[in-house]
């Protein structure tokens, strides 16, 4: 049974060398996850990860990527072990195979078109010391129903990373146009969150959270299938670029 469980958020400006000069004004949301990915490697150093992805339904596992598709070329793996020396771990409801593994002696290419959520899953393991971690990529389409299918299907993973977005139209920095819905809805999920109310994870609207482009929502109901009790140990939310950022840590 899962008896940890982190939420993160995936923004690229989490890696210290793709914002340069601005380090110190992202080091807020930087730390509050590297917080939190610390927490669940002191629990147990190998994880399974849920991020959004229109390449989803998929599991990427074992591989390295890099953000030289974000500006500069750092390399994260998902592993500190070859792909031969991984522990099992269960397959996802999932037609889609996971991605192949270089045959065992062989080394692997560093992937180019890794996920955003996989590269931030990497990082975060590297950061916090923890042996692996397995992702999970959903479409950010994809059914609540689907969603808690998915989240009781992991139930017995020892630790849960979840990472997803709130809602990108905050404030005068917001990417595209204000929403003044996006307030109200990431409130919604930060109490959510810092409660550990999945009642109130599984009644997110899907459209409503496309319309805000709260990518994150598909992720969140994933956690909120996973069978509980749950208690929050701390949260928090930061949204200080026109985007929402929740970051919490469960215990069961």
């Amino acid at each position: 049974m899962i008896s940890r469980l982190v939420v993160v958020p995936h923004p690229p400006l989490l890696v210290p060398e793709l914002v340069s000069g601005g380090v110190r004004d992202t080091e807020p949301v930087r730390s509050a996850c590297l917080a939190a990915a610390r927490d669940l490697a002191s629990h147990s150093p190998d994880w399974v990860a849920v991020g959004v992805d229109a390449s989803g339904p998929r599991v990427v596992e074992g591989v390295t990527g890099t953000f030289r598709g974000f500006g500069v070329d750092v390399r994260v793996s998902l592993s500190a072990q070859p792909p031969s020396a991984q522990p099992p771990s269960d397959q996802p409801p999932t037609n889609q195979p996971p991605t192949k593994q270089p045959p065992p002696g062989q080394s692997s290419d560093v992937a180019d078109d890794l996920p955003l959520p996989a590269l931030i899953a990497a990082w975060l393991r590297e950061h916090a010391g923890a042996r692996s971690v397995r992702v999970h990529l959903i479409p950010p389409d994809l059914p609540t129903t689907d969603c808690l299918a998915l989240g009781e299907h992991l139930a017995g993973s020892a630790a849960l990373l979840i990472l997803g977005d709130g809602s990108h139209r905050h404030g005068e920095l917001a990417v595209g146009r204000p929403d003044d819905r996006a307030e109200p809805f990431d409130d919604d999920v930060r109490k959510a969150l810092a409660t550990a109310d999945t009642t109130a994870l599984r009644g997110l609207d899907p459209a409503l959270a496309a319309e805000l482009g709260a990518t994150g929502r598909a992720a969140w109901q994933v956690a909120a299938g996973v069978p509980g009790p749950w208690r929050c140990a701390r949260s928090t939310f930061l949204a200080p670029f026109g985007v929402g950022y929740h970051v919490a840590v469960w215990e069961a």
